[in-house]
């Protein structure tokens, strides 16, 4: 009789302990782990108040951020927790500011949006896309102020360019007027001074490819161990090669044939004396 009585009261003693629940799982963002040392399976107590009484939760992951322009600058940490615990942590109840639904696009959309605008008073509802392009005015002005300083920056090299050709060219007069002299017409020259710049101009582009993306691999490396992110703070696309090689070549073609028509339309003798007649001038009398 007093062994089944035993018996009872232990298994009445077993159910009246409470079961023991697992601690759930949070995200954690790199930057985060990497500065407070922390790893996957570690535990952390999450309080609304340093030192306080909260949940305990075990590291499930740790997560990489995404390559946004928007966060460069924010020197903010991350954790993506359950929702349940995040409202009872922050103690905002029922209310969000703002949340995102995905569709299938198209029409979906559409109705999704137009659903939303009607049953949720003081709420508006948009596309990602208008989100981004609202959000993103200010690197579109500076995307525009990058392309005006492009634009001047090829500007002054052209002029920069025709001055070295002139220059370079005029060097070789004595060359250019023995060349005239023994019979050598002055389409072959410029021919050749057109050959001679764009060869110049292709081992230039090659040398500046080179030069800018061995930059681009410098600033890359800085910048991103400086705000811990993988955006790339400068690129070297195929288009960009193509336009800079493109124009390099143009400009060295224009200005050797300018710099060479200068040159052809100077008389032999004038070119060998280093001089330049005056044309027109009246006769000095002697008197």
């Amino acid at each position: 009789m007093l062994l089944p009585l035993l018996l009872l009261a232990a298994a009445q003693q077993i159910d009246s302990i409470p079961p023991r629940v697992a601690p759930r799982t949070v995200a954690v963002d790199e930057r985060l782990a990497g500065d407070a040392g922390l790893r996957v399976g570690d535990r952390l107590v999450l309080s609304p108040t340093p030192g306080g009484l909260g949940d305990t939760v075990i590291v499930g992951a740790l997560v990489r951020r995404a390559a946004d322009p928007s966060e460069v600058a924010r020197a903010e940490y991350r954790v993506r927790m359950h929702l349940d615990e995040l409202q009872s942590l922050i103690g905002y109840g029922d209310r969000v500011d703002r949340f995102a639904v995905e569709t299938r696009g198209g029409a979906h959309t559409d109705s999704a949006i137009r659903a939303i605008n009607r049953a949720a008073f003081g709420f508006q509802a948009y596309r990602s896309r208008e989100i981004a392009v609202e959000t993103s005015q200010t690197f579109l002005v500076v995307s525009r102020f990058h392309r005006a300083i492009g634009v001047i920056t090829i500007v002054a090299s052209a002029i920069f360019l025709l001055c070295i050709m002139l220059l370079k060219v005029d060097e070789r007069r004595r060359d250019v007027a023995a060349l005239r002299m023994i019979g050598i017409s002055a389409r072959s020259i410029v021919r050749s001074v057109i050959v001679e710049a764009a060869l110049i101009a292709v081992a230039g582009s090659g040398v500046g490819v080179a030069i800018g993306w061995a930059a681009s691999l410098g600033i890359n490396w800085f910048y991103r161990g400086v705000y811990r992110t993988p955006l790339a703070f400068a690129i070297v696309t195929p288009g960009i090669v193509a336009l800079a090689v493109a124009l390099s070549i143009v400009l060295g073609l224009v200005a050797g044939f300018l710099a060479a028509q200068r040159l052809v339309r100077t008389p032999p003798l004038e070119l060998l004396s280093g001089r330049r007649e005056q044309r027109g001038a009246p006769n000095a009398a002697a008197v």
